[in-house]
């Protein structure tokens, strides 16, 4: 997926080996006797599902030594990865690699982005905007995702996109992460457990007894380990690490991951479950939701050189996400998806843990925010914790 401005034409060339372009034959048979031709023209030049023709990679490093230029070219391909036994160079020093994400509901049209991240560590914590959106609403826009074929679709055509893209990886893609035969009913039931599990820190020996609970007679740990590394390689799973301050006292951090999938979509799929499922079931939903805004914070956090993670201590003191930035500076941020009750649990949760920071070995917090699922406005309390509807979150 390439992200771009629907307002603007690219300005780049374009080439596909995808199996629907037109010339996919013709551009394949160039990369492999003679790939140069395929990276004349305009730059920058793009190459999609470019992991089809490997040689492409040793091709693109060495014009780039050639050329002694920036911004020559890009690779995107799918989730699926390139196989690197025709490839000599690693692309160290040439190739930066990022990773592109379901969009954001900033990018799907579903916010307003009138509260940036970025202005926020900048200081401008002044908030005031707009942003209804009702629990309906944000139940939909969970098991719809941020799939890019879900912009100008029905309702019901945006909902299958998860559950088509579940069907593929647990039938296809985890056993083509690496060419190696895996079981689609482990799979599902791998996939499923870790659906129940959303925004929780089980760990992986927990996580495999829950699975021998469903009727699987064996399941070890290396299985277990298998079936995870290849999730993550296809990019299905996105755990947040740790994060771990400086505290005052000497309370001990929890250091397991939270468990995510990298769209919440997936997680529904997984359940089989839809947003009148979701309405009817809000602790469930609460889960879900947190994994969406983790989503977008990730993705608004890359742009500025920065990370999400979690935080819980011994105490059970827990924030859902951490956004901390290369130089230091760090948000604190509380999912809830709304109502007096659950923002002030919030402002709890946020207030203690800014508390418990050693501030003379680390900065103080940026800012302190609850991410709501329904409200029709952000604004600033007077102990200046900020108040904000998802749907006015942007980068």
């Amino acid at each position: 997926m390439v992200r771009k401005n629907n307002n603007r034409r690219a300005t780049f060339k374009q080439l596909s080996l995808y199996a629907g372009s037109g010339k996919k034959a013709q551009n394949l048979q160039l990369a492999n006797l003679n790939p140069s031709l395929l990276l004349e023209g305009k730059t920058p030049g793009l190459i999609d599902e470019w992991q089809l023709a490997p040689k492409l990679w040793d091709a693109v490093r060495f014009e780039v030594d050639r050329r002694n230029e920036f911004n020559q070219f890009i690779l995107t391909g799918s989730a699926v990865p390139a196989s690197f036994a025709e490839i000599s160079h690693s692309g160290t020093g040439r190739i930066t690699r990022l990773l592109m994400r379901p969009m954001t509901l900033l990018e799907t049209g579903d916010s307003t982005g009138k509260i940036s991240l970025k202005k926020l560590f900048q200081g401008e914590t002044d908030i005031a905007a707009t942003g209804e959106t009702d629990l309906r609403k944000t139940a939909y826009l969970i098991c719809r995702g941020g799939w890019p074929k879900v912009l100008g679709a029905s309702e019901k055509n945006a909902l299958r996109q998860s559950i088509d893209y579940y069907d593929a990886v647990v039938n296809s893609d985890i056993s083509r992460a690496d060419d190696k035969t895996r079981n689609p009913e482990r799979a599902k039931r791998l996939m499923h457990s870790y659906s129940r599990n959303i925004g929780s820190q089980i760990k992986y020996e927990d996580l495999r007894k829950d699975i021998l609970g469903n009727d699987i007679n064996s399941f070890s740990i290396e299985t277990l380990y298998d079936y995870l590394a290849a999730l993550k390689k296809i990019f299905v799973i996105g755990d947040s690490p740790a994060w771990n301050p400086n505290l005052r006292s000497k309370t001990a951090v929890r250091t397991t991951d939270t468990r995510y999938f990298v769209d919440p979509s997936i997680a529904t799929a997984c359940l089989g479950i839809g947003p009148e499922d979701l309405i009817n079931d809000l602790n469930t939903m609460g889960f879900l939701f947190e994994n969406l805004c983790v989503r977008d914070l990730r993705v608004y956090a890359q742009t500025l050189d920065g990370l999400v993670y979690h935080y819980r201590d011994k105490t059970n003191l827990e924030c859902d996400a951490v956004v901390h930035l290369r130089n230091g500076s760090y948000g604190l941020i509380e999912v809830k998806l709304g109502g007096d009750k659950l923002i002030e649990e919030g402002a709890k949760t946020l207030n203690a843990l800014e508390k418990r920071i050693d501030t003379s070995k680390m900065k103080s917090p940026r800012f302190k925010m609850i991410l709501t699922a329904v409200g029709d406005y952000a604004y600033k309390r007077e102990d200046g914790i900020l108040i904000v509807p998802v749907t006015c979150l942007g980068n």
